[in-house]
């Protein structure tokens, strides 16, 4: 059905996808360390954490990394468990699962316990069909967990595109079906892995979003780095302190 739809509102998906990226406001990749250590509770364990994938990844639509995804997920990850975490991230705007792998072939990785993953949009809107999107999700999965010897993934899901601010109708509505296809099968893939864990997005919501009306705000990964660092502590089965509300105090180092 999605076939005849796409047929049926070729003109129209064809002129407002072609305006919409000629008219799109383009933010640039925030500012800011791609790696670091988080100091946790002097003892504890260490924790090294990837991120990798696509804008939001790289944490387009805010301004500095400490607004972003990767270093906070490293703060929040160490105030929960009390581990030092040692965090990079490898990310690049405009990136699908083919050209992320191309990308990372590039980058000098440093070993890792855990991937954080976030790809996809890129795929919707050049058209990849979710079975081979899935395939090359797990090939690029496969190359990092083999040059970072990481054991666990902590995989987003696709973002909910039906709800996106910057595409009008019918476009938002079709972008939203194709996102919906994609996350379904990523989703399943990650629940036939036992090192993978599936990370919604649908809980988004699209009024707090970056300027661009594309992006995440700072609400936004602030709230999806706590869920990263929650997946992680229970993927790693880390313990979670209770000496305070927070946990304990976490200082970021970068560098």
């Amino acid at each position: 059905m999605l076939l005849l739809y796409k047929a049926t509102l070729a003109p129209a998906l064809l002129w407002q996808g072609s305006r919409l990226r000629r008219t799109a406001l383009r933010l640039p990749e925030p500012e800011g360390e791609r790696s670091g250590v988080v100091a946790g509770t002097p003892g504890d364990r260490a924790v090294r954490v990837l991120v990798i994938g696509d804008s939001s990844a790289a944490g387009v639509g805010v301004e500095h990394q400490q607004e972003a995804l990767a270093g906070p997920i490293a703060v929040a990850l160490a105030q929960r468990t009390g581990c030092t975490v040692h965090w990079q991230l490898a990310a690049r705007s405009g990136l699908d699962t083919v050209q992320a792998r191309q990308f990372l072939r590039t980058v000098p990785l440093q070993p890792a316990d855990v991937i954080v993953s976030a790809l996809g949009v890129n795929d919707v809107t050049s058209q990849t069909p979710p079975a081979l999107f899935v395939r090359q999700y797990k090939q690029l999965l496969r190359d990092v967990r083999r040059r970072t010897g990481a054991r666990i993934g902590i995989v987003s899901g696709v973002p909910p595109l039906h709800q996106l601010p910057a595409a009008p109708q019918p476009l938002r509505w079709y972008l939203g079906q194709c996102a919906r296809r994609l996350d379904q099968e990523l989703q399943y893939f990650c629940e036939k892995e036992g090192r993978l864990r599936y990370l919604s997005l649908h809980w988004a919501d699209p009024r707090e979003m970056s300027q661009d009306r594309f992006h995440p705000g700072p609400v936004q990964y602030a709230r999806w780095a706590q869920m990263n660092a929650e997946a992680i502590a229970r993927a790693l089965v880390l313990p979670c302190p209770e000496t305070t509300a927070t946990g304990p105090s976490a200082t970021l180092r970068t560098g």
